[in-house]
């Protein structure tokens, strides 16, 4: 087990230390902090140092804790994995009183200026700062500002033309400095020497990299922890760097960035996180690997020390594979065609997110030179992908249950086999017990799954756009059963014969009505103030609303034998039954 340095020490110790040498590595976030976060860091220090606004009052054994800094050990230099916005601020606040002191000749002054000296800056054998040599630098890809603040800790001064986050801190500081001297002008020394000798830091040193990450994981409860494209960027950094292609990674690098944060939004991970996940299937099954156990997606790419990282080509895919499902979120028609568009709106509510990782292993083997795919070979994947999906979800729940036979065929795709899942069909007998078994309750996702591809088995069933709220709606509405008690089944109304999409400002208008009530609802109507609003888009439902004036539980069991029925025959359609 790794070994771990922990030292509670005060902040002159730790940064006035001669071994001390920080590093904010190239794989963190730009600086972050604005005047909210450090209103409140001065605020907290101020009320610790002058209690009761009393410089007299301050107990000179007492501590604050500013919190951990989590750092490994790389060569000469402490590379901060944690605490970087922290010891970042710590260095722009010293430097400010530092600034402000020199003008102060005051033996109390001249003895804090020259302890935060030694802070900021290196020093040689005898003690002498090596004014060119900070005790702190700044590697990070991404950030445009980061020699703004190695400027300001050099000089101590703020150009004109300086606008990042370092110098409107630094400004923030000197405002609250001068602040504090006007009122209480005999005291300057006091509050700079406070924080650094009754402020408590606890610096963790951690023997590698991964070991300060994992401890990084379990300390941070606020804000983003440090994900793991984080660690991807910094090896894209350190590849195009070598090839002298550094600033154009970097744009690029933002450009895709921002692009995922507009697209993507999991549950877990960053939306980064997501694109990396999602291209590294297609690298998995081209490594042939069908086991239906994955690893965690830093272990994957970090094999032969991120080798997979550094190949040619690899950034430049990550790309390509986000611009692609930019398209499929903006229901791009220039690259889909309608019935494409129609299939990716159907997968959209999917039972799992397992297709998503399908489609891109698909998208990358089978894309041409211009990011394109064949019309007819991408609607036929995607519609034997939802007839497989779909009917696993129900004969075999649970989305890793689904992982063999979709990490088999990953590797058929990159090896240009066809997709068929011949040790998978399934007998259509079987299936349709199990669906007429199944309870189509609300909550399983399932069952949104089956009532998006039956509305859009309709040819006149508009494409809607993603961003539309839809909902479950009982036809039937559940609490009509309970006044009327007119089912012979009470379970009938959770049948998927009586279940639709509607939208949900819709749904919550039309909920618990009769059929004739809600028909009004579905095909739209004049308001009390003569205002027109607007039916439902799902054509059944309006089609329902004019030919019927009720919807019965023989309607119900005729419309649910036509959905089975249909299903069935999609099923047979794409090659995956038995028979």
């Amino acid at each position: 087990m790794s070994k771990l340095n922990i030292d509670q020490q005060t902040v002159f110790r730790l940064f006035s230390d001669k071994k001390s040498d920080f590093l904010i590595p190239d794989y963190q976030r730009p600086y972050a902090w604005g005047d909210v976060e450090c209103q409140t860091l001065w605020d907290d220090i101020f009320v610790f140092a002058f209690p009761d606004e009393d410089c007299d009052k301050f107990n000179k054994d007492d501590e604050y804790f500013l919190g951990p800094i989590v750092t490994y050990k790389n060569g000469d230099k402490q590379e901060i994995i944690d605490g970087q916005q922290r010891l970042t601020t710590l260095m722009l606040l010293l430097r400010a009183f530092y600034t402000k002191l020199l003008n102060m000749q005051d033996r109390n002054s001249v003895s804090i200026r020259n302890a935060i000296s030694k802070c900021i800056w290196k020093t040689d054998e005898f003690d002498n700062l090596i004014t060119d040599e900070l005790k702190i630098d700044s590697q990070v890809s991404t950030d445009d500002d980061k020699e703004e603040f190695l400027d300001i800790l050099r000089n101590g001064d703020v150009k004109k033309e300086y606008s990042s986050k370092y110098a409107n801190v630094f400004r923030f500081f000197q405002g609250k400095i001068d602040e504090f001297i006007g009122k209480y002008p005999g005291y300057c020394a006091h509050l700079p020497a406070r924080i650094m000798n009754n402020c408590i830091l606890l610096p963790i040193e951690a023997e590698t990299q991964d070991t300060a990450l994992r401890i990084f994981s379990t300390l941070n409860d606020r804000g983003l922890p440090l994900s793991d494209s984080d660690i991807f960027k910094a090896q894209f950094y350190k590849y195009y760097s070598d090839l002298g292609q550094k600033n154009a990674f970097i744009d690029k690098w933002k450009d895709l960035e921002a692009l995922c944060d507009k697209m993507f939004h999991p549950i877990s991970g960053t939306p980064m996180d997501e694109l990396f996940t999602r291209y590294m299937y297609y690298e998995r099954a081209k490594f042939g690997i069908k086991s239906s156990t994955t690893e965690a997606l830093r272990k994957f790419y970090e094999k032969d020390s991120y080798k997979l990282l550094k190949t040619p080509g690899v950034f430049e895919n990550l790309i390509t594979l986000a611009n692609f499902w930019n398209d499929i979120s903006n229901q791009n028609n220039e690259r889909f065609s309608e019935e494409i568009l129609r299939r990716l709106f159907v997968l959209n509510y999917a039972p799992n997110g397992m297709w998503t990782y399908f489609v891109s292993v698909y998208f990358m083997q089978n894309k041409d030179d211009e990011g394109m795919l064949e019309d007819d070979a991408f609607l036929g994947f995607l519609n034997k992908t939802i007839a497989f999906v779909w009917t696993y979800a129900v004969t075999n729940p649970g989305v890793n249950a689904l992982r063999t036979p979709v990490f088999a065929e990953m590797i058929n795709i990159v090896n240009n086999r066809p997709v068929e899942f011949n040790d998978f069909r399934f007998d259509t007998v079987a299936v349709r017990n199990m669906f007429n078994n199944f309870v189509f309750y609300n909550a399983r996702p399932i069952t949104k799954s089956m009532i998006t591809w039956w509305a859009y088995t309709s040819k006149e069933q508009p494409l809607l756009s993603l961003e539309t709220k839809l909902e479950i709606e009982h036809i039937y509405a559940k609490n009509r059963n309970e006044k009327e008690k007119s089912l012979s089944n009470e379970k009938s109304v959770e049948l998927l014969g009586n279940k639709a999409l509607l939208e949900k400002k819709i749904n919550i208008r039309a909920s618990d009505y009769r059929f004739m009530d809600k028909a009004v609802y579905y095909k739209g109507y004049i308001n009390k103030r003569g205002q027109q609003k607007d039916g439902t888009k799902i054509v059944e439902l309006l089609e329902l609303a004019n030919s019927k004036t009720d919807f019965t539980e023989s309607d119900i069991k005729e419309r649910n034998n036509k959905i089975m029925d249909a299903f069935i025959d999609y099923l047979k359609e794409n090659g995956l039954t038995k028979d």
